[in-house]
This record gives structure tokens, C-alpha cells and sequence, in this order.
């Protein structure tokens, strides 16, 4: 992947040894984990469940996964409610039922709908992508059991992000899906941070994709010359309705995640799901190993990513000061080649 101006590594490489033992009482080998825990001799089942499919979801399913597929003591199982509601209740009813040892719920609905499901019980919920917690109700007294990564991002690093690009822009459109408390609580922290720093905005709000188009050419319509969505899950899975609109009119789309600028976004300084997933996929095999949930307190994710859409400048006829781009990376070429998961 490219950066403008010079090229940057900045893939840290970390180097694990693992030492093996033998066992007297038996012909296989077993390993330590990171944590230096031994690891137990039933085999561990973790369930991920996400509400939807899209980019974003899929990517940290995937990390997980593979993650912990390193580890011939977990199994993973997976499930996806397709945006049924209903669905999701059933799908994690189904898994307690079984009996299952971990819980990964991602996204906000799945982890409440989670604690939900379990409450009273002990057995161990590890949300993935959660944007504020505690508004979330997955933080207190009553969720000894719960822990996970939030991917909150500040909101000025919102604002900075387009006032990198547009330093001239007059008014922000915040566009999120209302029943998504990740992306309400995320829309209100910006909304905020302008309000005290008298930066004007205009808000729209859709219950369904099927209201984005509207939604987009009203923000247009009031003079809006940059809009911002983050962390949604509704908005990311129709990323092309999104930028079909809004760059007819061009108007730049900033993100708060790299997947949803690798489906045609403009730029974000926003969540890199792999991190996201790794570090989720960590607190698991640490709760695997014997480690007790109420000891891991949820973490915010640890590294911001920083990425453009070339392609997307083309689409709405952006022309941007080449010192705005020297801390992003080139994660869509002009011509529409793709850097993501590479």
C-alpha cells in the first residue's frame, strides 16, 4: 500500500516463541499461551454472532476466526441474523441452549441482545465493536460477565479529519441510522464537539436503507459541503446508494471505518477492523486460558486508521492540497484497485 510523498512500513511484525512440553500421560503435545496459563484439556467453544453481513462485520468475524484457529483447543462456531432482529435472539437463545463456553457478539444490538439472553448467567460475553459501553447498559454491577473492544473514535478527530481535506468547508451533514446506538452515541460526541467549537452542522437520521437516498439529497439540499457517518452498520452495508448520491453532487464522504472506504468512501481516520479483531480474539484465549472476565476491562481499540479512496476523489472531482494526503494511506487507487485485507 502507498503512502503520498514517501513510502512508510507500518506493519509491526511481532515475533512469539512458544515453548512445547510433553506430556507423560499421553502422545500429544501441548502449548502455553501468550498468557503463560496452561491451557485446558476440554476443548473450548466460542460463538461469534453478528447482526448483518457487510465489510466491516465480516472483517472482524474473519480476524477472529482466524485468529482463533491458531488454537487446536478452541473451536469456533459462527452465525449471522441477515438484519432480522428476531433472528439474532434466536440465534444466541440456540447457543446457550448448547451450552456454549464464550460469547462474541459483535456490533452494539448483538452484545445487548447477548446480555440479555444470558442474564444471571456467568458465561462470558466478549463484545467486538461497541462504540460507547456504558450508554450500551454493557458496563456496571450487573455485567461481571462482559468485556470486549469498543471502536469509539474521538470526535475531534472527526472534525479534523475534513478540515485536513476541506479547511475552507462551511457546514457538515451528520447522516446515521437512529436505532444504532453505536452510531447515535458517535453522531452526539461530534455533534458536541462542534456545538462548543460554533463549527454548523445539519443531521439526518434513517431507520432502514431504504430512506438513505432521501436522507443524503436532503443534507445537499441544505448546504452541506462534507458528510460524515461512523461506525453504522445500516449506512455500511449500502455504501453504493451512499456515494451514488452524494458524489453526483460532489460532495466527499469522510467514514469511521477502513472497510466502508474501501467500499467507496473518501477517507477516515476511523476503526482498522483487523486490529479490532485481534484484540478481541486475544481476551478470548486469555478467558480460555482460565483468566476471569471481571479482571479484563473492555479496551477502546488501540490503533486509528488513516486511509483514502483515490478512486472516490475522481468520482466527485475533489481537488485537494497533496500535503493532506502525507499521513493517510492509498487504500483505493484511481483505478479502482483495492489494498484492503492485502
Amino acid at each position: 500500500m502507498r503512502k503520498f510523498k514517501k513510502f512508510v512500513s507500518t506493519a509491526i511484525i511481532a515475533a512469539m516463541a512458544g515453548t512445547l512440553c510433553l506430556t507423560g500421560c499421553g502422545s500429544n503435545s501441548s502449548s502455553e499461551s501468550s498468557t503463560g496459563s496452561s491451557k485446558s484439556e476440554k476443548q473450548v467453544t466460542v460463538a461469534i454472532v453478528q447482526p448483518m453481513s457487510h465489510t466491516s462485520l465480516d472483517q472482524i468475524r474473519d480476524t477472529i476466526t482466524s485468529e482463533l484457529g491458531k488454537d487446536d483447543n478452541i473451536k469456533v462456531v459462527t452465525d449471522n441474523a441477515n438484519g432480522d432482529t428476531a433472528a439474532l435472539s434466536s440465534i444466541i437463545e440456540n447457543y446457550k441452549s448448547e451450552g456454549v463456553d464464550i460469547v462474541v457478539p459483535i456490533a452494539t444490538s448483538t452484545a445487548q441482545t447477548a446480555k440479555s439472553v444470558y442474564d444471571g448467567e456467568d458465561t462470558p460475553i466478549v463484545f467486538a465493536a461497541v462504540s460507547d459501553p456504558e450508554a450500551a447498559g454493557l458496563t456496571g454491577e450487573d455485567c461481571a460477565n462482559i468485556t470486549g473492544v469498543s471502536n469509539n473514535i474521538p470526535a475531534d478527530e472527526i472534525v479534523k479529519l475534513i478540515a485536513n481535506f476541506q479547511p475552507d468547508y462551511k457546514k457538515i451533514g451528520f447522516l446515521y441510522t437512529s436505532s444504532e446506538t453505536n452510531s447515535v452515541s458517535t453522531i452526539t460526541a461530534a455533534k458536541k464537539y462542534c456545538d462548543d467549537n460554533n463549527i454548523a452542522y445539519e443531521e439526518s437520521s434513517i431507520s432502514n436503507v431504504s430512506e438513505l437516498q432521501t436522507a443524503v439529497e436532503s443534507l445537499i439540499s441544505k448546504g452541506v459541503d462534507a458528510l460524515y457517518t461512523g461506525n453504522d452498520n445500516t449506512i455500511a452495508s449500502a455504501m453504493a446508494t451512499y456515494t451514488d448520491v452524494a458524489y453526483a453532487k460532489k460532495v466527499p464522504i469522510y467514514c469511521g471505518a477502513d472497510s466502508m472506504v474501501a467500499d467507496g468512501g473518501f477517507a477516515t481516520v476511523g476503526v482498522n477492523y483487523v486490529q479490532l479483531g485481534k484484540q478481541v480474539a486475544d481476551m478470548v484465549e486469555k478467558i480460555a486460558n482460565g483468566e476471569k472476565v471481571s479482571d479484563i476491562p473492555y479496551e477502546t481499540i488501540s490503533d486509528y486508521a488513516k486511509y483514502v479512496n483515490m478512486q472516490a476523489v475522481k468520482q466527485f472531482g475533489g481537488n485537494f492540497d497533496k500535503k493532506a494526503f502525507e499521513e493517510f494511506d492509498v487504500l483505493v487507487e484511481e483505478d479502482g484497485t483495492s489494498h484492503f485485507n492485502k
